[in-house]
This record gives C-alpha cells, sequence and structure tokens, in this order.
C-alpha cells in the first residue's frame, strides 16, 4: 500500500491529510520527550542498558570515525585552499582564518556528521523487536528504555564525537595552511579561533550537535513506527522518515544561524 499524492486528493480529503500529518508529526515529538525524559532518569542505566549502549556506541561512533575523518580531511584540504586562495586574490587574507574556522568547524562539520551517522545508524539500528512492541496505539515504554534510549545516547554520542575529531583536525589543517609549520602564528591563530569560539558560540556548537544526534536517532525510528501502526509498506530504496530528518536537521541548521546571527 503506497500513500496517495496530495495533488490526487479531493478537498473534503485535505483536511484528513493535514490532520494525518499532525498527528505523525506529534507522535515523533511525543518519542523524541519520551526518550529524553528516560534519558535523565537514573533507573534506565543499568547493567543490560549500559551495555547496549556500549554496543550502539561502538557501532555508530568507533566503526565510522577513521572513515568520516579520512573523507573529511580530504575535503576540507580542498575548500581550506579555495578559501584561502579567494580570501588572498581579494586582499582580504586576515579574514580566511576566520572564515574557515566559522563555515568549516561551525556549520559544515557538525551537518555532515549528522548526516553520515543518519546513513550509517539508520541500518545498523533497525530492531524488529522495538517496532514490533510499537505496533499498538501505547508505547511499550519497556522496549523503548531498552532500546530508544541506547540509540539515542549513541546517536548523540556519534554526532559529537564526530564533530569534535574532525574540528581539531580542520583546525590543525587550517593552521598549516595559513601558517605553515612555524610556531610563530600561534598567538595570532589563537586569538582568532578564541575570538570566534566564545562561550555563547561554544555551548550552541554543543547544543546544534546534541538536537543532531537525537533527530538522527529518533525520526527514522519514529517514521517506521508510524508507518507500522498504518500497515504502509515502506520503500526499501529509501530510510523511513529521510525527507522528514533532512528538514529537520536543515531547520536545526537554519535556527542556530538564525539565533548567531540576527
Amino acid at each position: 500500500m503506497h500513500p496517495t499524492s496530495s495533488s490526487y486528493l479531493k478537498p473534503e480529503q485535505w483536511a484528513v491529510t493535514v490532520l494525518r500529518a499532525a498527528s505523525s508529526w506529534w507522535r515523533m515529538l511525543h518519542l523524541a520527550g519520551i526518550a529524553l525524559v528516560m534519558g535523565l532518569s537514573p533507573s534506565t542505566y543499568h547493567r543490560a542498558n549500559r551495555n547496549t549502549t556500549y554496543r550502539y556506541i561502538y557501532t555508530s561512533t568507533w566503526q565510522i570515525l577513521p572513515w568520516f575523518t579520512l573523507l573529511f580531511t580530504l575535503l576540507s584540504l580542498v575548500l581550506i585552499r579555495i578559501v584561502l586562495v579567494t580570501a588572498l586574490s581579494y586582499g582580504l587574507s586576515r579574514y580566511a582564518l576566520e572564515m574557515m574556522v566559522r563555515v568549516l568547524v561551525l556549520e559544515l562539520i557538525p551537518l555532515s556528521a549528522a548526516l553520515f551517522v543518519a546513513l550509517r545508524a539508520g541500518a545498523a539500528f533497525n530492531s524488529p523487536q522495538l517496532l514490533a512492541s510499537q505496533s499498538t496505539a501505547a508505547p511499550d515504554i519497556s522496549r523503548l528504555q531498552q532500546d530508544l534510549v541506547p540509540r539515542t545516547i549513541a546517536c548523540a554520542f556519534s554526532v559529537l564525537s564526530l564533530a569534535t575529531v574532525s574540528g581539531v583536525i580542520v583546525l590543525l589543517l587550517a593552521y598549516i595552511n595559513v601558517y605553515g609549520i612555524s610556531p610563530w602564528g600561534l598567538p595570532d591563530y589563537t586569538r582568532t579561533v578564541g575570538r570566534v569560539f566564545d562561550p555563547a558560540v561554544t555551548l550552541g556548537f554543543a547544543l546544534k550537535t546534541l538536537l543532531f544526534g537525537l533527530a538522527v536517532a529518533v525520526i527514522p525510528t519514529a517514521a517506521v513506527i508510524d508507518a507500522a501502526r498504518r500497515n504502509i509498506t515502506l520503500s526499501s530504496t529509501l530510510q523511513p522518515g529521510a525527507t522528514r530528518l533532512l528538514f529537520v536537521l536543515v531547520l536545526i541548521e537554519v535556527g542556530g544561524l538564525a539565533v548567531k546571527y540576527i
């Protein structure tokens, strides 16, 4: 069964479609709220849940960290050279380093890490037991506590870890490209980076990456659960909730930019 395209809906069916979409978004937010509340509850972290969390962290972080770091290092080298050469050609070399830090470390790396974790974790975290237990109207809290909370913690940890490690590497590459291997550029470099990473920006960076991790963990799971409740056959070529996940990630990114620069 495939959902009917909105372009072929009769006017009297539009209200039903809007209500169904609103209900789906509400269930997703409700699931995220449950995950957050249980994640802050000490009773969640018994031995079995800790082992599950460790396994998910290994799957979502350690297995993909070398590949993501290598890939983003190569991409960062290209972008750093483009920014540096462009800034030099326009006589704006003093702004090149700050632009690299703001664009690469603060914006591109967290978003890329979230997308990378979403692609990797979507298949690795597929839990038939969790989905089968949530096919009814009332969510199975015990199953959510055993599976969804470790998954959420692992995704948040993975996004934060990938963003942090890649950010450190990009900062090192930026220094080498701007100042070479000489230590004489350290005072100016640390002053520029410190001006970018003030306390408010650092807090916003951490909050954004945590929200990315929560979205990556919750949205695909909520999409599969919602489809199971409505008996919808999901396409095997697209991760469940991919469009909604991309929309939420972009919304978080745009919201962060608006708070910082508007």
